[in-house]
């Protein structure tokens, strides 16, 4: 796929520029991103600008499963926690008018990336920022470190490993990096076309 980037990329995050093309008019949008990218605070904003449902993927497998995230993590391991998430994004793609919230790692998985891009009138979104900016947004919001950030080498492996699957997945990246969460809607509601009818 080929992204179109909305706004200036920063230096601190290769751009890993690809030809534009338009988006095609949409009937569900999904963001995907690293953490703290704004996808659980962008989605639910844009959903009610749009009058559509916001589905937070990782909230929808505890839903399935009745277990946290993290429990799924410790008690089952990571192979099984993947196996329910792919299942789960297959049930919400099935879906119209719907904004979906991808957990950060969803899309290093073959079966997820094939499941997006095969989904007729899906806009996939890339919320971007550099690592810094990421790190800074979950340092504001908690006050504790979250586990994916105690580790800031790995961390940042993490992301240097991901952004590029995010930016090939996705139709339109997002430079997020300055910008309000209204902004990011705004930014996103500019470059993506929606069916303003369900498909």
């Amino acid at each position: 796929m080929n992204t179109q980037t909305a706004t200036t990329t920063s230096a601190l995050m290769p751009p890993l520029r690809r030809p534009s093309r338009p988006v095609r008019a949409a009937s569900r949008i999904v963001l995907t991103g690293f953490m703290g990218s704004g996808k659980s605070t962008v989605g639910p904003l844009l959903a009610a600008e749009l009058g559509w449902t916001f589905i937070d993927l990782d909230a929808e497998i505890e839903r399935r499963t009745g277990l946290s995230v993290p429990q799924i993590f410790s008690e089952q391991g990571e192979a099984a926690f993947r196996k329910e998430e792919t299942a789960a994004l297959a049930a919400v793609l099935g879906r119209t008018r719907t904004v979906i919230a991808l957990g950060g790692g969803a899309p290093e998985t073959l079966g997820n990336r094939l499941l997006l891009e095969q989904t007729p009138a899906t806009a996939i979104v890339y919320l971007a920022a550099p690592f810094a900016t990421l790190v800074d947004r979950c340092t504001a919001q908690s006050t504790t470190i979250r586990p994916n950030f105690a580790d800031p080498a790995a961390a940042q492996a993490r992301f240097a490993a991901r952004h590029p699957i995010y930016n090939r997945l996705a139709h339109v990246r997002i430079e997020t990096d300055g910008l309000t969460p209204e902004d990011s809607v705004a930014a996103v509601l500019a470059t993506v076309a929606v069916k303003s009818s369900p498909a």
